[in-house]
């Protein structure tokens, strides 16, 4: 029989577990993607320009489908914030995948920073991917978030960059995912390996390489 993870205890939301509750939450791949977007924002076009992209890609990509979920969730449509139940996850998924493609039209049609083009298509694709994946198994968005995110930052500023983003926060996410008993190994691996593809797959298209 599943246990339960250990933050759906009642009794359980309090010291450790309530830290790595807080951190998984802090965490979450919508998060990590509005960071990104604005360094790549930042980068591309320095000053409020680069901004202002970032922040357009940041509300459409990142706040709009937190907001959806957290409709849901006081909607009483969904039972939990991390959706165990994989068949919560359908409207989430679809309406981040609809943010996205908004996101890379409004991007694509008023010539914005290449990067965060790329950065959208990316969340078009694993987004597409998830919600397929969704039907059959639950896999970690969590680690599919933090890899990519690591990739990501180690393409477009260096690889040293990279690593030192990468492997605490990867190795953090992972574990505290693990810890709160939310997915398993295989979920976990199967998370990294689609986060890494998906962003190495768009590098011959010109995407994240200089």
């Amino acid at each position: 029989m599943k246990k339960l993870p250990l933050d759906l205890l009642v009794h359980n939301r309090t010291g450790f577990v309530k830290a790595a509750r807080i951190y998984s939450n802090v965490v979450s791949p919508p998060v990590m993607f509005a960071v990104v977007g604005l360094a790549f924002g930042l980068y591309a076009l320095p000053g409020w320009t680069g901004f202002l992209w970032a922040a357009v890609y940041g509300l459409l990509v990142s706040l709009a489908p937190i907001l959806v979920v957290l409709f849901l969730l006081r909607s009483g449509r969904i039972a939990e914030l991390h959706m165990s139940n994989t068949r919560e996850r359908n409207i989430p998924y679809l309406s981040a995948i609809l943010f996205a493609v908004m996101a890379y039209g409004l991007i694509a049609r008023f010539n914005g920073p290449e990067l965060l083009r790329c950065l959208a298509l990316f969340n078009i694709i694993e987004l597409i991917m998830l919600t397929v994946i969704n039907h059959f198994w639950l896999i970690s968005l969590h680690a599919t978030g933090a890899i990519a995110t690591a990739v990501l930052v180690g393409l477009v500023f260096g690889w040293p960059t990279g690593l030192l983003v990468g492997i605490p926060l990867v190795g953090s996410v992972c574990w505290v995912r693990l810890f709160l008993k939310r997915h398993s190994v295989a979920q976990i691996l199967a998370g990294l390996a689609l986060g890494a593809a998906v962003v190495l797959l768009l590098t011959p298209f010109g995407c994240f390489v200089s």
